[in-house]
C-alpha cells in the first residue's frame, strides 16, 4: 500500500520529483547529499484546504518552530493570516518577511526579557505563560513608554485524548492554570496593558476527528467562561491547532472536512456573540502546513551484509532526522515513509536495514523495509521531514557537515 504522503509526489523517469524537479538533476542542483528539500506547491495546496474546511471566520497561523527555515517563513508570509513564534529569533525571522508586527504572536515559557522587550517593542502579541511573566511585561511595557498587547495562554482543566504531546491538562509549564486566570485578569485589569484574551492549546499531532472536535467544543467554553473576567473587550481567541499527519502506514489522515465544519458550526452559534467586532479567531498550525511537503534525501555510501541482514549505510542520519530515528519521542519506534527515490520504477524485492553515519546504534532510519535491489549512490527519501526535521535534531553531533535546505 502507497502511503498517502508519498501518493501526493509525482515520479518521473524512475525519479522522485519535489516541486516537479526529478531526484537527480534536484540534487545534483542542490550539490551534496543529505539535504532537505520542502514543494513549495504542496505548501499551497494545504493552505488552501485549510481554508474551505475553516471557512472564512477562522484565521490560520504558523508556528515557525515547526519549520523556521527563513525562506519557507517568507512563504508562509504570504499564506496566513499570522505568524507565531518562540524565541527572539524565530522573532526576528518573522519580521524579517515584511509581515505586520500586529500579526505576530509569541508564545513560550521562560521568555526572558530581552525577548519580552524586543516583543512589546515590536508590537507583538505576548501570550503570557505565568502570572510573572506577566508582572515583568507590565514592568517593561512601562519602561518603554508602550502599552503591551498581551493574551493570557491557559492552561485547560483536561486532556486530550491520543495527542502526540500533551500541553495541556494537569500540572504544566505551559500557560495559566485555568482556575487562577480570573485573579491573573483582575492584576492586569489593573496595569497599563491591553488585555486582547486567550491562547488555549491543549495537545499536538492528533489524528482523530471526534477527539479534535470535542477538544474544540470544550475550548471554546472555557473561553467564554473566561471571558466574564476579561478587563476588556474579547478579540482575540488563539483555539491552538494540533491537527496531526500520518507518519507511519496504521494512520490514517485526519478527516478535515468533519473537523472544520465543526469548527466553523462552534465560531458561528458559541463564539461569535462573545467576541467584539474586530475579533480574530485564530487556529494555529505547524506540521499540519509544512510537515508533508518536505522530504529529506541521503545517499547510500555503502552496502554491507551482518549475519543475514543488508546494511544500506547513507551519509546522513539521526543528527539531521532525530524524529525519523525514533528518538524524538515515539514510545515504540516505527518507520517513517521511505522509498529509494532514485529506483520509483521498480518493484521493492529486499528487505534492509537504513542506517546513518553516526557512531550509534540509534542512528537507524529504516527498520527493515522494502526496497527495490539498490547500492552505493542511489537516493533514499524520508517523507513527513517538512517539519520538526534540521532544527529539531543534534546536528552537532559527531562534527559531521550541516544539511543544505532548499525550497522548490
Amino acid at each position: 500500500m502507497t502511503h498517502s504522503t508519498v501518493a501526493r509526489y509525482e515520479v518521473r523517469d524512475g525519479y522522485l520529483c519535489v516541486g516537479g524537479v526529478p531526484l537527480d538533476r534536484l540534487t545534483a542542483r542542490v550539490g551534496s547529499t543529505p539535504y532537505f528539500a520542502y514543494d513549495r506547491a504542496l505548501v499551497h495546496e494545504r493552505v488552501t484546504e485549510l481554508r474551505e474546511a475553516l471557512g472564512p471566520r477562522v484565521s490560520i497561523g504558523y508556528a515557525v518552530k515547526a519549520n523556521p527555515m527563513p525562506a519557507m517563513v517568507q512563504l508562509m508570509s504570504g499564506l496566513v493570516d499570522c505568524l507565531d513564534v518562540a524565541s527572539a529569533g524565530e522573532l526576528r525571522v518573522a519580521l524579517d518577511t515584511g509581515i505586520a508586527s500586529d500579526r505576530v504572536s509569541f508564545a513560550g515559557p521562560g521568555k526572558t526579557d530581552a525577548e519580552l522587550t524586543s516583543a512589546i517593542a515590536a508590537g507583538a502579541v505576548v501570550e503570557l505563560e505565568s502570572a510573572r511573566e506577566a508582572t515583568r511585561a507590565v514592568a517593561i511595557g512601562q519602561s518603554l513608554g508602550i502599552r503591551p498587547r498581551v493574551a493570557v495562554r491557559v492552561n485547560p482543566d483536561f486532556r486530550v485524548k491520543g495527542s502526540g504531546m500533551q500541553m495541556g491538562g494537569g500540572p504544566q509549564q505551559f500557560g495559566v492554570d485555568a482556575e487562577n486566570v480570573p485573579a491573573l485578569l483582575k492584576q492586569l485589569g489593573a496595569a497599563d496593558v491591553d488585555v486582547l484574551g486567550f491562547h488555549v492549546f491543549a495537545g499536538s499531532q492528533n489524528l482523530h476527528a471526534e477527539v479534535l472536535m470535542e477538544t474544540q467544543t470544550r475550548t471554546v467554553d472555557l473561553v467564554r467562561d473566561l471571558a466574564q473576567d476579561l478587563p476588556g473587550e474579547l478579540t482575540y481567541v488563539n483555539l491552538g491547532g494540533g491537527f496531526g499527519i500520518p507518519y507511519h502506514d496504521r494512520d490514517q489522515p485526519l478527516d478535515l472536512t468533519a473537523v472544520g465544519g465543526h469548527l466553523h458550526e462552534l465560531v458561528e452559534t458559541r463564539l461569535a456573540p462573545d467576541l467584539g467586532p474586530a475579533a480574530k479567531v485564530v487556529m494555529e498550525f505547524g506540521r499540519f502546513l509544512v510537515g508533508e511537503a518536505g522530504v529529506y534525501v541521503t545517499r547510500v555510501v555503502d552496502r554491507k551484509e551482518s549475519r543475514g541482514s543488508t546494511y544500506l549505510v547513507v551519509d546522513g542520519g539521526l543528527h539531521h532526522q532525530l524524529a525519523a530515528s525514533g528518538n524524538f519521542g515515539q514510545v515504540l519506534r516505527r518507520n517513517y515513509p521511505l522509498v529509494i527515490g532514485s529506483r520509483m520504477d521498480a518493484e521493492p524485492t529486499e528487505t534492509v536495514q537504513v542506517v546513518g553515519a553516526l557512531c550509534t546504534p540509534l542512528d537507524l532510519l529504516g527498520d527493515r523495509v522494502s526496497v527495490p535491489p539498490c547500492d552505493v549512490d542511489d537516493l533514499v527519501v524520508i517523507f513527513q521531514a517538512g517539519a520538526y526535521g534540521l532544527t529539531a535534531s543534534p546536528t552537532a553531533f559527531l562534527g559531521h557537515p550541516a544539511p543544505v535546505e532548499v525550497l522548490v
